[in-house]
């Protein structure tokens, strides 16, 4: 079996998908990853639309450029009606559970040989009201869906990583 470190350093942003339609089967275990994904408190708020119809997908290219003409794509939201608030300030940890969820759905997608790209540069407004959003449900994040085309490949800077030394601190922040 794969380690986890290993399926997650291979995954990689797709931008160019074949014409290979997604499965229902295939489709449900990424939703499913999504599904049972940890959330603040279990809330649970994260709404999820799956476009996948020729007319959806249309839609979809009036809000985005970055659609890559896939197959299908999610768009997560959260619903703001559900989401957990922190007592301290109020911030709302909706984006938060859409970001864990998104990610899941996207490492499961990898693991059964489904690219995907997370796209966070739509229009929300547009996106809004293209798919009729209820006013509460935030959308945080497209993830267009496909097999990739024969031609895919990670961006030159996929492997570029900072070391954990300059990510990562022990007790305290260091002075600027």
């Amino acid at each position: 079996m794969e380690s986890f470190l290993n399926l997650a350093s291979r995954r990689y942003s797709v931008r160019r998908f074949s014409d290979k339609p997604v499965d229902k089967t295939t489709l449900d275990l990424i939703l499913e990853a999504g599904r049972i994904s940890p959330t603040a408190c279990n809330f649970q708020p994260q709404r999820i639309l799956v476009i996948e119809s020729g007319e959806a997908l249309a839609k979809l290219k009036g809000c985005t450029a970055c659609h890559f003409d896939a197959p299908l794509a999610l768009l997560v939201c959260y619903d703001q009606t559900v989401s957990w608030k922190r007592k301290f300030d109020g911030v709302d940890g909706g984006p938060v559970d859409a970001s864990i969820v998104t990610t899941q759905m996207m490492l499961q997608a990898f693991e059964l040989g489904v690219g995907s790209t997370w796209v966070g540069s739509f229009d929300p407004q547009k996106v809004r009201k293209s798919f009729k959003l209820p006013d509460h449900y935030v959308p945080m994040a497209l993830l267009p869906l496909g097999y990739p085309a024969a031609d895919a490949v990670p961006s030159p800077a996929h492997t570029a990583r900072e070391p954990l030394g300059n990510t990562v601190f022990s007790n305290e922040f260091p002075k600027r």
